[in-house]
């Protein structure tokens, strides 16, 4: 592969890495295209807020020559960290967040920070999807998933609190990770919702991210030989919102298990227990309550210029009591407890990572409902890409997997993601 090769491929994790220790590529190669396409094209596309120094080089380790992509709610020292909101232009903090510094360490070269919707919140921040050129990329990471899907960057940082690494990673069509509750470190990272916000990761494949979180974290999450589907069971989650899937969707679920079987995979149907049903709603209590408290300041001394969406959380939120909110926790413990038990029948559960491709327009970010009960379970989830549209918007199939059981979920969504070039 030569630099010139990589023009013509989104960036992967996996083959710029095999092409490096082969010797024909040198990393410097690599993050002088991605300066290069980011240049080129990022004007249309809006995935970054602020571009790194060019002069800045990152010491040589396993992620030499992989550029990286940082949601704008992650501190960097060398960068702004605005957060999408006006309140914080021109922030500078003096350290880099936790995960960060991780990334130099391994060698990654941070290219940018990437766009973020206002205080990683719903409001829209005008990022076009490269994937679907009209209709929104998803939030809150925006920047992210689109920076990945226009071949901008070969990883991302983002942050779920509902569904905002999922839900992109969706509608642009890339793998997005969110891993258990805090196996990333979310120190120097924006808070919005304390026990729900989770660090997540975006790349072209699954193969890839599982790669990226492998070198970053040093935990043996990649996928290291072909897994074989055959003999696992997966249950197809069931709940009150099915209705409300789109046929897209319902068609993309349909061709999951049909590959799925084909592959020798066991399928069951899992009907959503009742305490699972109770910790989904009971969501929206403990994120907006957390959100009113973590974002007081802001809301206190510059709420007139917040944007509506988040506005509104956080006025909701400041109207819970603290009993409603302790109601809602021990909702949310029991539902963790739920799910832990579903995976004694099942090796993964398969779910819509959104209702259905991303909605045209920029006006809005996408429902983040129908996946945001496994950021409250804490639960480790793949976006598995590779389904389309019959008119090619991208759609995206969940696999969720027992708690910690992060390099399981890699493999069996770097599986099905295999098998999706046969359906």
């Amino acid at each position: 592969m030569s630099a010139a090769a990589l023009d013509r491929h989104r960036l992967s994790v996996c083959d710029i890495l095999a092409a490096i220790e082969d010797g024909a590529l040198a990393p410097a190669d690599v993050v002088a295209e991605s300066r290069s396409r980011i240049t080129a094209r990022d004007a249309e596309v809006g995935a970054f807020v602020t571009l790194a120094d060019e002069t800045a080089s990152a010491i040589g380790g396993p992620l030499s020559g992989i550029p990286v992509g940082i949601k704008d709610i992650f501190d960097t020292s060398d960068m702004p960290t605005e957060m999408g909101s006006s309140l914080y232009a021109g922030h500078r903090p003096r350290f880099d967040a936790t995960l960060v510094s991780m990334a130099r360490t391994q060698g990654a070269a941070i290219v940018g920070k990437t766009v973020t919707t206002e205080l990683a919140s719903l409001d829209p921040a005008g990022t076009n999807n490269p994937a679907a050129p009209g209709h929104t990329p998803g939030g809150s990471s925006s920047g992210s998933a689109a920076a990945v899907a226009a071949g901008f960057c070969a990883a991302a940082y983002g942050s779920q609190t509902g569904a905002s690494v999922v839900r992109p990673a969706a509608f642009c069509g890339i793998a997005g990770f969110k891993p258990s509750f805090r196996l990333l470190p979310t120190v120097g990272m924006k808070t919005f919702a304390w026990s729900l916000d989770t660090a997540g990761l975006f790349a072209a494949s699954v193969r890839d991210v599982a790669l990226f979180a492998d070198l970053l974290t040093g935990r043996a999450l990649r996928v290291r030989d072909e897994l074989s589907l055959a003999g696992l069971t997966l249950g197809f989650y069931r709940t009150k919102l099915d209705d409300s899937i789109e046929p897209a969707m319902v068609d993309a679920l349909d061709r999951t298990r049909r590959a799925a079987e084909k592959a020798g995979v066991r399928i069951i149907d899992l009907d959503e227990p009742g305490a699972l049903e109770e910790g989904r709603d009971a969501h929206t209590a403990i994120q907006g309550y957390e959100a009113s408290r973590a974002l007081m300041h802001e809301q206190r001394s510059g709420g007139d210029s917040l944007g509506p969406k988040v506005k509104a959380i956080l006025d909701d939120g400041a109207g819970y009591t603290p009993e409603e909110y302790d109601i809602a926790r021990r909702a949310a413990r029991v539902a963790r407890k739920a799910a832990n038990g579903l995976f004694e029948s099942v090796d993964a559960i398969v779910a819509p990572s959104a209702f259905g491709p991303a909605p045209k327009g920029l006006s809005s970010t996408g429902d983040p409902t129908i996946a945001k009960l496994w950021t409250l379970t804490g639960n480790p989830v793949v976006n598995v890409p590779g389904l389309a549209t019959e008119n090619g918007l991208p759609l995206g199939i969940s696999i969720v997997a027992r708690f910690g059981r992060d390099a399981r979920v890699l493999a069996i969504a770097a599986g099905l993601e295999r098998t999706f070039s046969g359906v």
